[in-house]
């Protein structure tokens, strides 16, 4: 999980993980809830952090809306959630900017995690050092 800002800096990157985890439990084990974590800042997320707005409080929650078999969303809904994915570009990009170092990018062949979790922190390190020149 990689917390970053609109500059693409990288603010928190979460230890590596074996196994399948839903995006929002693991929020939820890495920010427990009854803490006020992001009670000052703007969030956005994507559709794996549905149970957000429920359970943290936040100064703005920004979500897509999510289309059901149902109901379709409606052209302001569409035009909202573009808006949204414009601005996740920027999180994105905090994602390349750790895989341009061809370690994480390339296929994993230790079984360390420790080492991978220090490798990751070091190139999440040198983006971060990337962005200040």
């Amino acid at each position: 999980m990689i917390i970053s800002d609109k500059r693409t800096k990288i603010r928190y990157l979460s230890h590596y993980r074996v196994g399948k985890t839903h995006d929002y439990r693991f929020l939820k084990e890495e920010f427990p809830p009854k803490q006020n974590w992001f009670a000052k800042v703007n969030v956005r997320v994507d559709l794996g952090y549905v149970g957000i707005v429920k359970d943290y409080a936040c100064k703005r929650i920004m979500i897509p809306h999510k289309k059901s078999k149902k109901h379709q969303l409606t052209d302001q809904q569409k035009r909202e959630n573009r808006s949204f994915a414009a601005d996740r570009v920027a999180v994105e990009h905090s994602i390349d900017g750790i895989k341009r170092y061809r370690f994480l990018s390339d296929r994993l062949r230790t079984h360390d995690l420790d080492l991978y979790d220090t490798i990751l922190e070091v190139c999440a390190g040198l983006w971060n050092f990337y962005l200040t020149k």
